[in-house]
């Protein structure tokens, strides 16, 4: 798969709050930085209608990226399928994808409520139809990935997509990906990373992601996370040190490059670098930092 190799080994992953508290013109000059780094991606997602923490429509920010950049491949993590007909979700990759061959993917995600599956599947139909319909409008092939997380939604990425990109999970989960979605789908993964050796101010950083609304009791995530074998003392109250020391890699650069590796092994394609940072700069300044490991050993 040419995107499997246009990818690389490791990419970048940033947090929507994180673009939005760093203005346009300061995004440029760090996007061009990643990819003189050497990491092979650059993805961010979009927050549900109506979250608190908000953010930048997610086309027009992944333009951004596209367009301060040169060759690295441009995704996101995910498009909500809630904030936009699908229609405009499948021209609006399009466009992109006709603006930078080769250059964008789209994740898809944000199904929630009842029959989730049953809502992603409808809306990837209803994408598909306007591919077939909006016959003037340039549609060259753009790669598509699922936020998929359990064995039904794995299996609609085998039958509907290229792939999987989820968000916030332990290296188990990478193992039972790739086992689910065989040899020839992408497993992109996430990793989230703090280059910061004192275990309180790591943990409370990823406790106060879980607690805006992936750690919530009835949470895609809580429910996901059972299921790999974690219990409910795990899940519940300020979370166990063991759920948030397997989703954040944390302490010594070379304690952080193992886990991002240990991702690879386990059968990601492609692991997506989050690093917890204030802006994007600070972001970026820990990427510096990993890159040596990451790269030197590639």
């Amino acid at each position: 798969m040419e995107t499997r190799s246009r990818l690389g080994r490791f990419g970048v992953w940033v947090a929507p709050f994180t673009l939005l508290e760093t203005p346009v013109a300061v995004q440029r000059s760090q996007f061009a930085r990643i990819e003189r780094l050497g990491y092979g991606s650059l993805w961010s997602g979009e927050t549900p209608p109506g979250t608190s923490t908000g953010g930048r429509e997610v086309f027009t920010q992944h333009g951004l990226m596209l367009a301060a950049t040169e060759h690295i491949v441009v995704g996101t993590g995910i498009a909500n399928i809630s904030s936009r007909a699908a229609v405009a979700m499948h021209t609006g990759a399009a466009t992109l994808a006709e603006a930078y061959p080769g250059r964008f993917v789209l994740g898809l995600g944000g199904h929630a409520g009842e029959r989730p599956l049953t809502q992603l599947r409808e809306y990837l139909d209803a994408m598909d139809q306007a591919a077939q319909r909006l016959t003037q409008l340039p549609a060259p092939a753009y790669p598509r990935v699922l936020a998929a997380l359990g064995p039904r939604a794995h299996h609609l990425a085998v039958d509907r997509a290229d792939g999987v990109h989820p968000f916030l999970q332990p290296v188990a989960h990478t193992a039972a990906a790739r086992a689910a979605v065989g040899p020839d789908r992408l497993v992109i993964a996430h990793q989230a990373v703090l280059l910061d050796t004192d275990a309180d101010t790591a943990r409370s950083r990823l406790r106060a992601v879980l607690a805006m609304g992936a750690g919530a009791p009835l949470s895609p995530y809580t429910v996901h996370y059972l299921r790999l074998g974690y219990g409910e003392s795990d899940v519940t109250g300020q979370r166990s040190d063991r759920l948030v020391d397997d989703l954040l890699a944390w302490g010594e650069r070379a304690d952080v490059a193992a886990r991002l590796t240990a991702q690879l092994d386990a059968g990601a394609d492609h692991v997506l670098v989050h690093p917890f940072a204030a802006d994007l700069p600070a972001a970026v300044d820990q990427l510096e930092q990993l890159a040596p490991l990451l790269f030197d050993a590639a």
